[in-house]
């Protein structure tokens, strides 16, 4: 089926870009992963830009969708707990000994410039999440919540690049005490 087809082939282009990196990843070793020819490859994608933004806008929706899930999971039916499991969501994501940073920010270290594709998306997935945790701000009685959805996220990226670059697990720990003060802070009495 082609759609099964082109499934594996982003599920193996994002575990090839996360683990080795966008530019250091050519199109030979992702075919080779899925065990398919160039000839089938161009059936499903233009190039390897073409299936690494389909990659990226494939993993932006399961990002979303996980947070979404665990806030609720996490959270329960109060917004402000929900705002709390944040801290859940970002453990679970880096305690993982595969763990290599948030591809988004990754991407976007590959692909500085403010214009190019790749760069875009990875805007446009951290400003989805923030659109998330802002909608839960305002379910939870924020008079700001797009400033707390900013400084809850601005906390989760600190969480994800600091593991990343220290390998530290308690990091977490950090993020968890800086993420209950900004909730403090904005939803006093709450």
């Amino acid at each position: 089926m082609a759609s099964d087809t082109r499934q594996r082939l982003i599920d193996a282009a994002i575990k090839r870009f996360y683990r080795d990196g966008f530019r250091n990843v050519g199109l030979d070793q992702i075919l080779a992963d899925v065990g398919i020819s160039k000839t089938a490859f161009y059936k499903h994608f233009e190039s390897k830009d073409d299936l690494m933004l389909s990659a990226l806008e494939d993993q932006n929706r399961r990002m979303q969708d996980t947070f979404r899930q665990l806030m609720r999971q996490r959270g329960g039916e109060s917004p402000a707990g929900q705002l709390r499991a944040l801290m859940d969501v970002v453990e679970m994501l880096t305690k993982s000994d595969d763990f290599q940073g948030c591809i988004f920010v990754n991407v976007s270290m590959e692909f500085p410039l403010p214009h190019e594709p790749a760069h875009i998306a990875a805007r446009k997935s951290k400003s989805e999440i923030e659109e998330i945790v802002s909608t839960v701000a305002a379910e939870a009685g924020a008079a700001d919540p797009r400033a707390l959805a900013q400084e809850l996220c601005l906390v989760m990226e600190g969480a994800y690049v600091t593991r990343q670059v220290t390998g530290n697990r308690d990091t977490i720990a950090i993020a968890r005490r800086l993420a209950e003060r900004v909730i403090g802070a904005h939803l006093a009495n709450r």
